[in-house]
């Protein structure tokens, strides 16, 4: 295995199906290195909660064993609370209510809630919890951010106040946490689960240095990539895959550990596959490639991905020092 790529494994933070490491996985791994690993309760190809997760003894032992590898992955989960919760109650975790219910409560009763479930995750071998969402609630009846209460709030001071509860939470735990999901979603009337997300004219400089204040201070350091597209800034491109868009935060944010939102995402689907957006999002500037395996069953193809990327750093010499 050589160095290049043992570096191109460690872009990939990848998710897969079933309770154990597939032998496609453990593969990737020896071939490529890796950077991190993504857990689901749900299945999206079975519609069933049988997946990942099914216990906290069963998720503790799956931890142990995927930091066990040599690349020492990162184990990344979504646990918002709410809706957006891997790690339900119904099955011994720790309760965690969402963005909304959690902004009425107290900043003490907030850090308390928080602590419990960062300090449930890091004792289950997880490294970074991929919240919190701080996009200002500007529409309501949006169907993936206001309407299932993924949002503090409209207002930016709240927002703030919510997040830096639970970076104080984080920090205590010592568990990372990722800003979501840059520029900010709030106002989008679809879902980028299902359409391509379309921003533009939605900016605004309160929701916008949220991201650039609060990626100064996060405990982890991490920001998510979203795939809306905001015109003004790339008239063709979405944010994680915009040189523009990215670079606009790198400049404010220089040491943020920058991931992409799940390429198999159909907004972004709709205009660049899997393959392709491994390449554009490295050359706009990304840290990190998100591929979850569950909106698409595409397990093995994370291979010829990593392949594929490998062989472009070997022909660019501007993309072999982005990989640097």
């Amino acid at each position: 295995m050589t160095e290049s790529n043992l570096r191109v494994g460690e872009l990939f933070f990848l998710g897969f199906r079933g309770p154990s490491l597939p032998s496609w996985l453990l593969e990737f791994e020896r071939r490529f290195g890796l950077g991190g690993v993504i857990l689901f309760d749900y299945n999206c190809q079975t519609r069933t909660y049988e997946n990942n997760i099914e216990s906290p003894e069963q998720i503790k032992q799956l931890n142990q064993v995927i930091a066990a590898l040599p690349s020492h992955p990162l184990i990344l989960v979504d646990q918002e609370g709410g809706k957006v919760r891997r790690l339900k109650e119904s099955r011994g975790f720790a309760p965690l209510p969402s963005a909304k219910e959690f902004a009425k409560i107290s900043s003490l009763e907030r850090i308390e809630i928080a602590y419990s479930s960062f300090r449930e995750q890091r004792e289950l071998g997880f490294h970074y919890d991929l919240t919190p969402v701080i996009d200002l609630d500007l529409n309501p009846n949006n169907p993936d951010i206001g309407k299932v209460e993924r949002s503090f709030s409209v207002s930016a001071n709240v927002v703030r106040t919510c997040a830096l509860d639970l970076n104080e939470a984080a920090k205590k735990a010592d568990l990372g946490l990722c800003l979501k999901h840059f520029p900010g979603l709030g106002a989008a009337s679809v879902n980028s689960h299902e359409e391509l997300t379309d921003l533009s004219g939605t900016m605004n400089d309160e929701q916008l240095q949220l991201f650039y204040d609060l990626g100064l201070v996060l405990h982890g350091g991490a920001i998510l990539l979203s795939h809306g597209i905001v015109r003004e800034w790339d008239p063709q491109l979405p944010v994680s895959m915009s040189e523009f868009a990215v670079q606009r935060l790198r400049q404010k944010v220089p040491h943020a550990l920058l991931l992409t939102d799940d390429l198999q995402m159909q907004g972004l689907q709709k205009i660049l596959p899997t393959a392709s957006a491994c390449i554009q999002t490295l050359r706009a500037g990304s840290d990190g490639i998100l591929i979850g395996n569950n909106l698409i069953a595409e397990d093995e193809k994370c291979l010829s991905y990593a392949q594929g990327l490998q062989d472009e750093i070997g022909r660019d010499a501007s993309l072999r020092k982005r990989a640097a």
